[in-house]
């Protein structure tokens, strides 16, 4: 019996990307897709992973499947460690350099405003005398936007995840995970983890226990990039 494409592009997602979409999420995109019976399968799969990506995971995936959810449970001290098996689909809420000052973030924004970068020792201008006016606002606001206002970051990096069912937890990077970098990874973007050890309410990212997927929430992570400046002053006037 042939499947439906309803149910190829469950079991795709689900097998290559560990990814348990809500059936009416799905049915709803392939009936918002009027021109889906033309469209070749991977074409359509490869569109509903792009909306996924960029949508909030509590209306996309499903929560029918305990094993693809956090506990609920998940913050408590008490417990010094446990292992989650998953794989469990995350989406990023906020990304923190723990690694850098808090001020020395501030500067990194502060120089990104003003259109400059490091090099090396010395700061220059970041737009080129005569470069096209157009083109170099592109340019400053691409690297602003992918940066929350403040250019690449070394880490360790702090994460507030959140699971299907709204779940958070507090993520940290425990050993170098490619892909996430305050200039890398937007607010809202998804990523895996499978196998994952969780110490006194840490979830410990890894290399072999995290993947990221990428994508965003567009409205969340103009929020989070346009108030991170403001953020970070008030931890550092604060104390916090």
């Amino acid at each position: 019996m042939t499947s439906t494409p309803h149910q190829q592009i469950t079991t795709n997602l689900l097998t290559t990307k560990s990814l348990p979409v809500s059936p009416t999420w799905l049915t709803t995109f392939l009936t918002s897709t009027s021109t889906s019976r033309t469209i070749p399968l991977s074409a359509l799969t490869q569109t509903a992973l792009f909306r996924i990506l960029t949508s909030d995971i509590r209306d996309s995936l499903s929560t029918s499947n305990p094993s693809t959810l956090l506990p609920v449970d998940i913050f408590d001290p008490t417990i010094q460690e446990r292992r989650l098996n998953g794989p469990i689909p995350l989406q990023v809420l906020d990304i923190e350099d723990i690694g850098t000052s808090l001020w020395s973030q501030v500067e990194a924004i502060e120089r990104v405003e003003r259109g400059e970068a490091i090099r090396g020792r010395e700061i220059v201008r970041t737009v080129n005398v005569g470069e096209d006016s157009e083109a170099a606002a592109a340019e400053n606001n691409s690297n602003q936007n992918a940066g929350g206002g403040g250019g690449d970051s070394n880490g360790p990096h702090r994460l507030i995840l959140q699971d299907a069912a709204g779940t958070r937890a507090v993520g940290l990077e425990f050993a170098k995970v490619n892909g996430i970098g305050l200039g890398k990874l937007a607010i809202g973007a998804k990523v895996v983890v499978r196998d994952v050890t969780v110490a006194r309410g840490l979830v410990m990212l890894t290399p072999e226990s995290c993947v990221v997927l990428g994508g965003k929430i567009e409205g969340l992570d103009v929020q989070w990039r346009e108030g991170r400046k403001e953020r970070l002053l008030g931890r550092i006037n604060g104390g916090v």
